[in-house]
């Protein structure tokens, strides 16, 4: 393949060199997340012209500036963003693949969850049509979370085919960003509704690993918590598959490693990995969760910071049964996971730790 070199000129400021292919186009919203900047990788690696989508407040930092393209999506306009979008096509063709990974897992303010989460979700899809861009498949980066748990007395695993009954505010607005994609017509689309992931540069599963390294470890409630995992590389396969395989077309898939652990399991294994003798493991009341979770919540909103305890994430806690049923992925895009929870973690101890 002959390469030639030109300015990266998306935002208008000039950001090293990016080397033109002929290659499959990729837009990846959220490109500056933990999510996103693995999809890149994976993006790259399979030899995709990557466009990141990011904010004009999105961090670079893990991208690799000199292998991508930049765009700085207008969201807060939806007219303006169809413009962009109209002014791409022109200059640089349509996006093959849509990746819209863009979103908030947190925030102090619960009404940006249906801002960000889902109306956001709705303008990209109406300016892609609108500006004549639409892609051969729009795959909507979802959460196991707009199901809700599952069964928590027979622990059946979560199925795709099931009601979705979110208990939490970011739950619900997944759900409806959702319904946005399933209901319009103009685009081929997929929905993955990925469970706990984790990996290098994940924040909420590194403060569990900090505190059992630390000596420590706090379950909430009496009964055990049965929990699914996938790694974050495993996920960026899983989207590939979807949009390169055609049995990905207008359906959803729940994500995971495939196996079920508790969350003892959990704990005892980052203990042996991190070589911690000996840890005090503690089972908190729910009542005492709810309480940490109502306290941290109060002192982001004074001190106006998103915080990982919040009231949604106690209606996680408290619930037993996180697990789903990720057959459908082997078994209609033949993928199977590379990293199972150890692995998985041996992998990012050794990257963050």
């Amino acid at each position: 393949m002959n390469l030639s070199e030109q300015p990266v000129l998306c935002t208008g400021k000039k950001q090293g060199k990016w080397k033109e292919g002929s290659g499959t186009k990729v837009l990846i919203t959220g490109a500056g997340g933990f999510i996103g900047r693995f999809l890149v990788e994976e993006a790259l690696r399979r030899g995709y012209e990557v466009w990141a989508g990011i904010r004009a407040t999105s961090s670079r930092a893990h991208l690799p500036q000199d292998r991508v393209r930049f765009i700085e999506l207008k969201y807060d306009d939806p007219p303006a963003l169809t413009a962009q979008l109209a002014t791409h096509v022109r200059e640089h063709g349509a996006w093959q693949y849509v990746v819209h990974n863009a979103g908030l897992t947190k925030t102090v303010r619960r009404e940006n969850f249906a801002l960000v989460n889902a109306e956001y979700t709705r303008r990209v899809l109406e300016a892609l049509e609108g500006a004549g861009c639409r892609p051969q498949k729009f795959l909507l980066m979802s959460s196991l979370s707009s199901y809700g748990a599952g069964d928590e007395k027979t622990r059946r695993p979560i199925a795709r085919e099931d009601v979705r009954r979110p208990e939490t505010a970011y739950g619900e607005s997944k759900r409806l960003a959702e319904d946005y994609v399933e209901r319009q017509t103009a685009i081929p689309w997929v929905i993955l509704c990925p469970t706990g992931v984790y990996g290098p540069g994940e924040r909420d599963y590194r403060m569990e690993i900090q505190s059992i390294r630390a000596g420590f470890d706090f379950a909430a409630g009496r009964a055990p918590q049965y929990l699914s995992f996938i790694y974050v590389k495993d996920l960026a396969e899983v989207v590939f598959r979807a949009l390169e395989n055609p049995a990905g077309r207008n359906c959803r898939y729940l994500v995971s490693d495939g196996k079920t652990y508790s969350d003892t399991e959990f704990a005892r294994l980052v203990q042996q990995l991190t070589g911690r003798k000996h840890v005090l493991r503690l089972r908190l009341p729910l009542w005492v969760v709810f309480l940490c979770c109502l306290f941290s919540e109060g002192f982001g909103r004074l001190t106006g910071r998103a915080m990982t305890l919040n009231i949604d994430k106690y209606r996680i806690l408290k619930r037993r049964n996180w697990t789903c049923d990720s057959e459908p992925l082997r078994r209609e895009l033949g993928f199977s996971p590379a990293f199972d929870l150890r692995r998985g973690l041996e992998e990012t101890l050794r990257h963050e730790f």
